[in-house]
Order: C-alpha cells, then sequence, then structure tokens
C-alpha cells in the first residue's frame, strides 16, 4: 500500500470515529469537523481537507 492511501485512511477512519460524538447532527458534524481537521493537519497536513472529511461523515451518522 502507498504511503499517501495509507495516510489517507487512516484520516478518514480517525474522523468516522471522532465525527459519532454528538446528540444531533448539527454536533456530529461540529465534531466531525474539527477532528477532521486535526487528524488531517497530523496525519497528511491538510486540515481542510480533513475538516470537509469529518464534517461529512458527522452529516451522515
Amino acid at each position: 500500500m502507498k504511503r499517501p492511501l495509507f495516510l489517507v485512511i487512516s484520516a478518514f477512519a480517525i474522523a468516522a470515529t471522532v465525527s459519532a460524538c454528538g446528540n444531533t447532527r448539527s454536533q456530529r458534524v461540529a465534531t466531525g469537523a474539527l477532528g477532521g481537521a486535526v487528524a488531517g493537519e497530523l496525519v497528511a497536513g491538510e486540515p481542510v481537507a480533513g475538516a470537509l472529511i469529518g464534517g461529512g461523515v458527522g452529516a451522515f451518522n
């Protein structure tokens, strides 16, 4: 597995885990976006992409 693909999958997994927090859809989107931004910055240096992925996952949980 290539390293960038592994980092993307890891960031998505972290964002999906964090986005499950919250009682309402708004809370899940907010926690998913925040967790995704942190994961995206740490894993791939892309906080905006991480926030978009985390917020999107939080919206559908």
